[in-house]
């Protein structure tokens, strides 16, 4: 199964994966972040303001003495209830709720970097409230192998001078965590997702799915931690 490779040479290649973000594991904290229906201190008049939501994000933060908070990655999420993008398609079907990446919640134009070695697969402003506003995805390959990694929620002065087929080196910055105008209206953040097959997407992909669905593309996006190897240093 494809799925199976891709996930094994991941797991091999470890070691060699250059940070996403920049992180310094001996004075950095790094604050788990749950957005599922048991947190009820993030209740909807919070989450319907992308001014009050951000100031509760970069609260915890500061509270916590943390340069990042991370977490979602095939989380339930009841916060996808506030926009129509993850609306189910017709009435009394089923809505998308269930988080395919992880998001690393920090300060806007923090640093994004290539894990490793790859092409610009395609890019676009997604700019309906809830989406990812400004997105990239690079294509890899690595041994037999190849995937595919999405960025979301970006500035669009990441998305300003780039082409598809760009060369874009392990260690490079090529993008940089947007403002609410130009990430869909969220607070600062990256998602950050592994693709298997992209199919016919381009410059898109789902980054919420069904729950229902939830084995199928949860194996056509392994956990995003393979990569970032960050999950090990949360708080708590």
């Amino acid at each position: 199964m494809q799925s199976n490779s891709v996930r094994a040479v991941l797991i091999k290649n470890q070691h060699q994966f250059h940070p996403v973000v920049s992180f310094d594991p001996v004075k950095d904290k790094l604050l788990p972040l749950d957005l599922t229906a048991h947190n009820t201190e993030l209740t909807n008049d919070i989450l319907q303001d992308t001014n009050k939501f951000t100031t509760w994000v970069n609260n915890k933060l500061t509270d916590a003495h943390a340069r990042y908070a991370i977490g979602g990655y095939s989380e339930h999420r009841t916060v996808y209830s506030n926009s129509k993008v993850f609306d189910a398609d017709k009435p009394g079907e089923e809505p998308r709720r269930l988080h395919l990446g992880t998001d690393i919640w920090g300060k806007p134009h923090t640093a994004v970097m290539a894990p490793l070695d790859g092409r610009v697969h395609s890019f676009a402003f997604n700019n309906q409230a809830g989406d990812y506003g400004a997105t990239t995805i690079l294509s890899h390959a690595l041994e037999s192998v190849s995937f595919f990694t999405l960025y979301g929620h970006l500035s669009l002065n990441s998305i300003k001078n780039i082409q598809e087929g760009d060369t874009i080196k392990k260690g490079d910055v090529f993008a940089e965590l947007g403002i609410p105008a130009e990430n869909g209206q969220w607070p600062p953040h990256l998602h950050f997702q592994i693709i298997i097959d992209m199919s016919d997407w381009s410059g898109d992909y789902p980054g919420v799915c069904k729950f229902s669905e939830k084995e199928i593309w949860l194996a056509n996006s392994p956990d995003p931690d393979i990569i970032l190897k960050l999950n090990q240093y949360r708080l708590g």
